[in-house]
């Protein structure tokens, strides 16, 4: 294969550039020159990367919802209700499927669609067709930082179009935006397209404008052992990093035990550090972001308070940058600004009132060091895999299975791992498929399984993985046999 994890050159992206900007008419708004003026002119309080690092270097947690509907004028009211009202620290324009699948044309139809129906009948916000100008408004009408969030393989006149519109953060990569998204997009292809994305970005940073990067941490969201996601994220850092991102952000979906959540945080940005230090890339700065739970909620809106409220302790206690948050409506489907506000609050005051605590439980260093190893295994075998180029060790390692996620729709995983819970609800490897993890690791991983096993007096089986999916939105963390409390 050719692709490598190089920095592309200025020729090569140019001239891949002009094609990327004729994808839909709104590419020929694009003006670098003139985007970077635009960001230039920003204040700092509209701008995502310097809230981070002010928040790093505070020791606090900032707090971030998801929302993204149609219309410019009902996504600055949205996002005006929760800056406002849900007092969120950063804001998001999450983005719609069609966009995702560069269907712009369908896109099309749903904002006329919205108009002619009076609300929104796409599941975000189609930012290539509202174009510069469209999302410059949200940008001028907001006093909060906004993220682009979406799920696209190729996200690169996306990209061109948000940086130029003025958003100051973007999210995704070519792992994670396409194992846990896409049926039948080749991992080569996606890494190929967020090298331009990121490459973009290192232009910014050139021209003084730092815009923040984030690798999409949680994956599929449903029991990714914490060493899988951490593997994938820094990874994806470390590609950034080479196309010259400055700003990076690595994420983690939580899992449920708190002693497993704090330790899979503290040792992710470790961890990035540790490789991103290794690649000889020490000026770039590394935050986290921990996603509330991402599987299954309970339907009653006072039960999924309480999830919510659990995943803010852990926020808080794990001293991620900033946490992402759900609403009481996430089984019901989109919420409502109120909804999504109030989801906001009640993480706010959780995380207000644990600020100054700290988890200090007896095993976390004993989890750290697990996930530490975990994911030293993995990617030092994606290093082998390319003979020390990560870009290629990435690919061939999904092709291998050696980085393999579970439950992913994508025909090129391997899909042979499979998760389940221990006895205390930490996520630990049932069936390793061809994860090259120490014996020792293995060892651990089943000895803490059949732990559980023993309890609920069954085998460890494919039964317990389907109970877990299911467990937190039936009022439990482990999937316990029916009749057991």
């Amino acid at each position: 294969m050719d692709l490598q994890n190089k920095r592309i050159p200025d020729q090569e992206f140019y001239k891949i550039r002009e094609e990327v900007l004729q994808q839909w008419p709104t590419g020929k708004a694009v003006n670098l020159d003139e985007a970077i003026a635009y960001h230039k002119s920003l204040p700092d309080k509209k701008v995502f990367s310097k809230k981070l690092i002010d928040a790093k270097n505070r020791g606090v947690t900032l707090i971030q919802p998801r929302a993204g509907v149609a219309l410019i004028k009902d996504q600055i009211e949205l996002l005006t209700y929760l800056q406002n009202k849900g007092e969120a620290d950063l804001l998001p324009t999450t983005i719609d499927s069609y966009t995702r699948q560069n269907r712009y044309e369908e896109a099309e139809t749903g904002i006329r669609e919205s108009f002619k129906e009076g609300r929104s009948m796409l599941n975000g916000f189609p930012a290539v067709n509202h174009g510069v100008a469209g999302c410059r408004q949200l940008i001028d009408s907001l006093d909060t930082p906004i993220q682009v969030r979406h799920g696209t393989p190729d996200a690169r006149l996306l990209t061109e179009i948000a940086y130029a519109g003025g958003f100051t953060s973007y999210e995704g990569g070519g792992i994670s935006y396409n194992l846990p998204y896409a049926k039948n997009v080749p991992m080569e292809r996606t890494i190929r397209d967020w090298q331009y994305v990121d490459r973009l970005t290192g232009l910014y940073e050139e021209a003084g404008v730092s815009i923040n990067r984030e690798p999409y941490g949680p994956l599929t969201g449903t029991l990714v052992p914490p060493c899988v996601s951490h593997a994938v994220a820094v990874i994806e850092a470390l590609l950034a990093a080479e196309q010259g991102v400055k700003n990076i952000t690595v994420g983690y979906g939580q899992c449920g035990n708190l002693v497993q959540d704090v330790a899979a945080i503290r040792t992710l940005e470790e961890l990035a550090d540790e490789y991103i230090q290794k690649s000889g890339h020490s000026d770039v700065v590394i935050t986290t972001v921990f996603h509330q739970w991402m599987g299954g909620f309970p339907q009653d809106e006072a039960k999924a308070f309480g999830v919510i409220s659990w995943g803010s302790a852990t926020a808080a206690l794990s001293k991620a940058t900033k946490v992402i948050v759900k609403t009481p409506h996430e089984a019901a489907g989109v919420p409502t600004m109120e909804a999504n506000a109030q989801g906001l609050r009640c993480t706010k005051q959780v995380i207000s009132m644990l600020a100054d605590q700290t988890c200090t439980a007896a095993n976390l260093e004993q989890e750290k060091e697990v996930i530490r190893r975990e994911t030293r295994a993995l990617l030092d075998k994606c290093f082998e895999l390319g003979n020390g180029d990560i870009a290629v060790g990435a690919v061939r390692a999904v092709q291998a299975g050696v980085l393999d996620i579970p439950f992913a729709p994508s025909r090129f995983n391997a899909g042979k791992m499979l998760p389940a819970r221990d006895n205390t609800g930490a996520i630990r490897i049932l069936e390793p498929g061809n994860m090259p993890l120490p014996k020792d690791m293995l060892d651990f991983n089943r000895a803490m399984i059949e732990e559980r096993a023993k309890v609920e007096k069954r085998k460890a089986s494919f039964q317990m993985v389907i109970d877990d999916i299911y467990a937190i939105s039936k009022g439990r963390l482990v999937g316990r046999p029916q009749g057991m409390r």
